[in-house]
């Protein structure tokens, strides 16, 4: 009976509340000389649509650049207008942060990561992350790594062309980007492609992706605090993920110090070893829950957001062959390969071919990569938390405590930023006379933009475009009909669980 009547408030009272919400913020909006942005909807209609989320939030955005979902503390601001953005992310950056709300969603999974701090924290931490991908021998591991995880992925497809099997490749590129990601992140080889979907990897990795998806249904539920104190209903799954995912990631952490300590050296390329060097200098700045944090910061910007990505990519491809052939054909004026015996031996020298300089004149390439970050980016909603009142530069005032988010999935679908065509995908929208040209990170918002733009930008290219021309060079791919290709709510745009099924044929030059 008691849970009766807690489960019957726990749905009523927010719609009487949201109900009172909205209309004195739709007062307040009104009469203000700098007006707050225009409610769009309340909690209610951001709850109902959680499935399509982005979606809804795109539905708003074709009537409005700048809106509000009002909740009974709080409001949600969401914006497309890159005026906007370069305010947020650059002219008044330190105005908008991710402490404070951001910070107490996500510190159960992503902890004081450069993801959810500000301050002395994020220097630091934004520092060192900068010092280590400017060294060329992270680059160059790096490069080694990801043709390794192309090759290998190459071994799968190969034998499933060979048995006539369906493949779901979202499944293979996040174990591939696992795979990349652990050795360089941790120094660890998790082989989670050679693996089945039953050891620790498969449990650490499915944990994660439950805790990621949780994370973002936090920024919708308004008791998922008291939720958390009773260990009931979502905040319960999320409580048994991050134990899997801690137990897994501490394991890791006291494995490599003890490897470090045996060989009395910390000169290995991997950049967990770099920062437990770091630690044994200051031990008080990198304990193990803060090397943790560091961690699965690194994994969320370094897996998921790079597995995503190529999933979307040969999602794309599937229903655009055309793109595809221009694809083939730039890969085959501007690799030179090599003759050589089996199919698996030419995969293997083709990969090593995939140099830094042939991967940069693969422009063609880069633009279907951009175009798919354009209309499927692998952060498609990112927000901030207004530390103090501010006025945007579309004329609309910002309240202390709101959260504003710029919209990369609803800006890369605006016919004000692309034309008329913006939801079309067209790679050549991004070339002149065949050579790519960039976008304002303003506007194209897939790395963000101003101080915290991603550091490893050119890493996911290069990762990308290491494992898409292989793919494509010797793979043909046709989508599995009846299966309908969706986004599943969480922090990055990761595909619903029946992620992407195609059949995969060997290209009749073999």
């Amino acid at each position: 009976m008691v849970l009766s009547i807690y489960a019957a408030a726990m749905v009523f009272l927010p719609i009487a509340a949201a109900s009172l919400v909205f209309l004195w913020h739709a007062f307040r909006s009104k009469w203000s000389d700098h007006p707050y942005p225009p409610v769009a909807a309340t909690m209610i209609g951001h709850i109902l649509n959680f499935k399509r989320v982005h979606d809804f939030y795109t539905d708003h955005h074709y009537r409005y650049k700048t809106y509000r979902l009002a909740y009974p503390t709080h409001s949600y601001v969401y914006t497309t207008d890159p005026a906007n953005v370069e305010h947020i992310l650059k002219t008044n950056f330190t105005n908008y942060g991710r402490e404070n709300f951001n910070h107490e969603i996500m510190e159960d999974l992503l902890g004081d990561g450069i993801f959810t701090v500000d301050g002395e924290k994020w220097k630091q931490q934004r520092k060192l992350a900068s010092f280590e991908f400017s060294t060329k021998m992270l680059k160059d591991f790096s490069s080694v790594v990801f043709r390794k995880s192309a090759v290998e992925l190459s071994k799968i497809l190969l034998e499933a062309s060979r048995t006539k099997q369906t493949v779901e490749m979202q499944d293979l590129f996040l174990r591939s980007t696992m795979d990349s990601i652990s050795k360089i992140g941790f120094g660890v080889e998790m082989n989670s492609l050679s693996k089945s979907n039953s050891g620790p990897e498969a449990s650490f990795t499915r944990a994660f992706d439950t805790a990621n998806s949780m994370v973002l249904w936090r920024y919708l539920d308004i008791a998922w605090k008291l939720k958390r104190y009773f260990n009931i209903g979502s905040e319960a799954i999320m409580k048994e993920s991050i134990r899997t995912v801690d137990d897994f990631v501490y394991k890791i952490i006291q494995s490599r110090r003890q490897e470090i300590s045996a060989q009395n050296s910390s000169e290995k390329p991997d950049i967990l070893s770099r920062f437990i060097s770091l630690s044994e200098k200051e031990p008080e700045k990198f304990s193990d829950k803060y090397l943790r944090d560091i961690l699965l910061n690194f994994m969320i910007a370094g897996r998921d957001t790079t597995a995503v990505t190529l999933s979307w990519f040969f999602f794309l491809l599937c229903k655009n062959p055309g793109v595809e052939e221009k694809l083939l054909q730039e890969i085959h004026d501007v690799v030179m390969e090599n003759e050589s015996g089996s199919l698996q031996e030419s995969i293997s020298m083709f990969s090593q071919c995939l140099t830094h300089r042939v991967l940069d004149k693969m422009h063609y390439l880069h633009a279907s990569l951009s175009e798919t970050l354009r209309l499927y980016p692998a952060v498609p909603v990112d927000a901030k938390h207004v530390d103090s009142d501010d006025i945007l530069p579309d004329g609309y005032r910002m309240k202390k405590g709101d959260l504003v988010n710029y919209v990369p999935y609803s800006m890369g679908r605006m016919e004000y930023l692309w034309g008329v065509d913006a939801k079309e995908f067209r790679p050549e929208r991004w070339l002149e006379n065949g050579i790519f040209q960039s976008q304002s990170p303003f506007k194209f918002t897939a790395f963000q933009a101003g101080p915290r733009i991603c550091l490893g930008k050119e890493f996911a290219y290069m990762q990308m475009k290491i494992v898409a021309a292989v793919l494509i060079r010797f793979f043909k791919y046709e989508a599995v009909t009846g299966k309908e290709v969706t986004y599943r709510p969480s922090l990055t745009l990761h595909m619903n669980e029946d992620g992407l099924n195609v059949h995969v044929n060997c290209r009749s030059d073999w």
